[in-house]
């Protein structure tokens, strides 16, 4: 198949990559989707975690559900719990190996083509096409395609290399499925000793297992065997050994996320929610903006910088100011001390705070920006401050 030429090559297989490889197939497109793992969503260091909206947008069915969400228990860093509920179902905790490998098919019945166990080791400029090197079981091969769509995950070296910039921050996931006991409720459990600069996490997914893990600035490995002693020692999971996985979460985006017959998505783009680390809704908005701006690009056989740049407008557009406050609130988070936390789980607590931003209409579990605004009118630790301030000059801008 070495030489084969397609109108889109995608680099990557996981819900972003996938999603637009079956829009641009349904449109007609030739597509063909290289996947460096021998299956897509192999391995994956995610909770699974979709908002309602995500997942029926992405036309799933209920065999991908493990079970459904409308309620959190959020504990301090001193243990102190606040737990929040709604009456509808917000989020669903999927099965992720299941929901990429529906998404593949999808694609696949539309006409993309995939190839597993594919690593793209270079993307080449010639000229009308692009030259993608693919590495698969120690052979190199060659295809060519009008145009490339990076999907990829958090991997600078190529969107570097085609002067897309590159993301420098990040943080680390680490993340391990466990056997637990009394555990019934998604749970988020703050604390810089606990995961510094994020957050814990425990995910029921079945009658007796659970997802523990964290997002942390560095160590999340060590922190998250930490976090999982602890449990382990309140009787709360019946065993801590079990395989940890970690993959490194984009805190920005790229300077541009198109180039010359080049587009990137999801965490390619650093398309993820700064304050939660979750990168399927956002990466699938992404897909959708760039499936959008591809097919007009190819059918005029305009596939320039110039042309592909509408793409980053549209998306900016959609979700720009959103991440751009997740980023402040993510960097007056990390500044934060056990303490001033702990003072904000009191306010929250307080008087029915809590219950009357959870009914404000602020509240929204893909949309973050409203949250953060009202809780920034409702605290008065110092970095909170600071990101008002930010907030008032973008507003008389």
């Amino acid at each position: 198949m070495s030489g084969r030429s397609y109108d889109v090559i995608v680099v990557g297989a996981g819900p972003a990559g996938s999603y637009v490889a079956y829009e641009l197939a349904s449109l007609g497109h030739d597509v063909a989707v290289f996947e460096e793992k021998s299956a897509s969503g192999l391995n994956a260091c995610c909770t699974g975690i979709i908002s309602t909206e995500c997942f029926h947008s992405l036309g799933l069915g209920t065999d991908v559900m493990l079970t459904e969400l409308n309620s959190a228990k959020f504990f301090s860093p001193s243990g102190r719990c606040l737990k929040l509920q709604t009456e509808k179902i917000q989020a669903y905790v999927v099965d992720r190996p299941l929901l990429d490998e529906t998404l593949v098919s999808k694609a696949q019945s539309k006409g993309a083509q995939y190839f597993c166990s594919s690593h793209v080791s270079d993307v080449i400029s010639a000229g009308d096409s692009m030259q993608v090197e693919i590495l698969c079981s120690g052979t190199r091969e060659i295809f060519s395609g009008r145009v490339v769509v990076l999907a990829n995950g958090f991997r600078p070296r190529l969107p570097q290399k085609l002067g897309m910039g590159k993301i420098r921050n990040f943080l680390v996931g680490a993340q391990a499925e466990v056997e637990a006991g009394d555990v019934e409720e998604f749970e988020v459990h703050f604390g810089q000793k606990i995961a510094p600069g994020a957050f814990a996490w425990v995910v029921p997914t079945s009658t007796n297992k659970v997802y523990v893990g964290l997002l942390a600035t560095a160590q999340a490995r060590l922190y998250l065997q930490e976090f999982l002693n602890s449990l382990f020692r309140q009787g709360r999971i019946t065993r801590r050994e079990s395989e940890i996985r970690q993959k490194a979460v984009p805190v920005g985006t790229l300077a541009r996320s198109y180039g010359d017959r080049v587009l990137a998505i999801g965490d390619a783009a650093g398309q993820v929610k700064p304050t939660t680390g979750g990168g399927i809704y956002f990466g699938h908005v992404g897909a959708k903006i760039a499936a959008q701006v591809l097919d007009e690009a190819l059918t005029r056989d305009n596939l320039t910088a110039g042309q592909l740049s509408r793409y980053q407008k549209l998306w900016k557009e959609k979700m720009g100011k959103e991440l751009s406050r997740g980023h402040w609130a993510r960097w007056a988070y990390a500044k934060l001390s056990d303490r001033q936390i702990d003072g904000i789980f009191d306010m929250f607590d307080s008087d029915g705070v809590a219950e009357a931003l959870l009914n404000s209409g602020n509240f929204s579990f893909d949309w973050h920006s409203k949250l953060i605004l009202a809780v920034l009118r409702q605290s008065s630790a110092y970095p909170l401050l600071k990101i008002k301030h930010l907030l008032s000059r973008e507003a008389s801008l």
